[in-house]
């Protein structure tokens, strides 16, 4: 079984990807849920750049059992948590979804499924975490794709990971 993890910032397409894998019969699982996620209490420090307070991380329990099910001929999975680079040995790609900034606030902005991003505070923690995190996930992505093309040209680019 192929498995992919899907990353990138708020508004990058990973929620529009997964479900049009979905649509398309894959399995596809979105972790920002309280099945998948829950909220817990970070230490801060300088070193790690995470402020303290409470952060949104995969229950890892649950990420483990998706990761080690056999039962599809493809996986996957898009988040963007603190904890996740735990797991990135148990896929077979690393995806970073980019767009430009002005392309991304735009979305933020406009979209309707998702309120995050809309209060001018979440903005700004986003804005910070492309110049931080950002970054870091294209350190360890595997593959980056550009989400300013049409959304059919990359689900093609990442269905071409999966295929034989």
């Amino acid at each position: 079984m192929k498995r992919v993890l899907i990353t990138g910032m708020s508004g990058t397409g990973k929620s529009t990807l997964i479900d049009e894998l979905a649509a398309r019969g894959y399995k596809a699982i979105d972790t920002d849920s309280d099945e998948w996620c829950e909220w817990v209490n970070v230490d801060g420090d300088e070193v790690s750049g995470i402020d303290a307070g409470p952060d949104w991380v995969w229950r890892e329990d649950r990420i483990r059992d998706l990761l080690t099910a056999e039962d599809a001929e493809a996986l996957f999975v898009s988040g963007c948590k603190s904890n996740q680079g735990k797991f990135y040995t148990h896929f077979d790609h690393v995806v970073l979804l980019s767009a430009p900034t002005p392309l991304l606030l735009e979305r933020l902005a406009t979209r309707t499924t998702n309120p995050y991003g809309k209060h001018p505070d979440e903005l700004a923690q986003i804005l910070g975490y492309i110049e931080t995190v950002e970054p870091l996930l294209r350190r360890r992505a595997t593959v980056e794709v550009d989400t300013s093309a049409p959304l059919d040209q990359v689900v093609e680019t990442i269905l071409r990971l999966v295929r034989p």
